[in-house]
């Protein structure tokens, strides 16, 4: 084994040289102290390298609960470690050294790396939060919602305006490009001549010309439980980029036991997630029968619940609510989660009853929603769409 491998293994395992046989020193040594001070062995309480201190000895260290140690290990972490991992590390360590009540001090605040993550944990803490830590919370979540709309605005525009040309039909399109060139062969296959091997279109089917006029109505209704931080953040930047689009009518609600509209708040993404509440109950069949109110147009309306569907209010009647929606002609789309992360744990029982309904409920990464959007404004089978994206993320 080369030094290079002996030394990363002496950093993953800890401990001293006498399991790999191989000493730390200088930044190594740093690096190690560390992560013993948060991936300890032997609990938080310990005392050892939680700031650039020394490495060697039993992973026993620990960060204990001063902020600014803390503020200093953080600091530390993100001169040894790229930002990925910086942000897995500072996760781990809310969970594992329960920093909670340390990310109130805007010392910790400065200090951390911010991500989504970070964010779905100060949200949660934004009642008790003092003011000076929230005005440092309010900078750090702007910096995260800036760096997401750099990442998702200009594909979700893009999709969503594209979705919204090739929905609106003409049969006289003015160009070749706004051909359809599908549905005009579809529309004239009996005009095929096999003696020619052709089709006459005597009819042509083409894209519309864009409308200025609202097309869409969007209700994204969000739930608010502590499973879904991740979630609440990126249906909050999406729900902003929708409601800045004049042919798109957007709606946003969150709830728990209790339903609030925070429509009025969608130019401003930051003041809209200061707006939510994340942990307590769920009755998602009440915020159902609210969403419904905001629908006037059932046929052009796309209705989007993200949720984990454990249901707290009455479950029979927020499935009949689901059935008179899509009977009414609304697509409802029903995400367990819309994070990087996957589905969380969720109802089974009340997922198959919505696939029962025609109504599949599925996990949705924020890369693939803008897709998910043209696929909805469209109307083509959400349920397949959700199957290829699968395989194709799975490839």
């Amino acid at each position: 084994m080369t030094d290079e491998r002996l030394r990363r293994w002496r950093l993953v395992l800890g401990g001293d040289a006498d399991g790999t046989g191989c000493a730390l020193g200088g930044g190594d040594a740093q690096m190690d102290g560390a992560l013993a001070a948060l991936y300890n062995r032997g609990g938080a309480d310990g005392a050892g390298g939680g700031a650039g201190g020394a490495g060697g000895g039993e992973r026993s260290a620990g960060l204990g609960a001063s902020a600014p140690r803390v503020a200093r290990w953080l600091g530390d972490i993100r001169s040894y470690f790229p930002s990925t991992v910086v942000q897995v590390m500072q996760k781990d360590a809310v969970e594992r050294l329960n920093l909670t009540r340390l990310l109130l001090e805007p010392e910790m605040l400065e200090a951390v790396e911010p991500d989504v993550h970070l964010v779905g944990t100060l949200l949660s803490l934004n009642r008790v939060m003092p003011e000076k830590a929230r005005e440092s919370a309010r900078v750090l979540v702007g910096k995260v919602v800036s760096e997401l709309e750099r990442r998702l605005v200009q594909k979700t525009k893009a999709a969503v305006t594209g979705a919204l040309d090739r929905s609106a039909r003409t049969n006289r399109p003015k160009r070749v490009a706004d051909i359809d060139w599908d549905r005009t062969i579809r529309a004239n296959l009996k005009n095929y001549l096999p003696e020619r091997n052709t089709v006459i279109p005597s009819r042509l089917v083409g894209y519309g010309r864009r409308r200025r006029a609202v097309q869409r109505e969007v209700v994204l209704c969000i739930d608010q439980s502590g499973s879904m931080a991740a979630s609440v953040v990126y249906s909050s930047v999406f729900g902003a980029v929708l409601a800045s689009m004049r042919s798109l009518k957007t709606s946003l609600v969150v709830f728990d036991t209790s339903v609030v509209d925070l429509t009025d708040q969608l130019h401003d993404p930051v003041e809209l997630l200061f707006g939510t509440q994340l942990g307590g109950g769920t009755d998602i069949n009440r915020a159902i029968a609210y969403s419904q109110g905001l629908i006037t147009r059932p046929t052009d309306s796309i209705f989007i619940l993200i949720s984990d569907l454990y249901e707290g209010g009455v479950r029979e009647e927020m499935l009949r609510r689901v059935a008179q929606m899509t009977s009414a002609g609304v697509q409802v789309i029903v995400l367990l989660a819309l994070s990087d992360e996957g589905a969380p744990f969720y109802d089974h029982d009340n997922a198959a009853a919505l696939a029962a309904l025609g109504v599949p409920a599925f996990a949705c990464t924020p890369d693939a929603f803008p897709g998910l959007m043209a696929a909805a404004i469209e109307r083509r089978d959400i349920g397949r769409w959700a199957e290829r994206e699968l395989e194709r993320t799975a490839t």
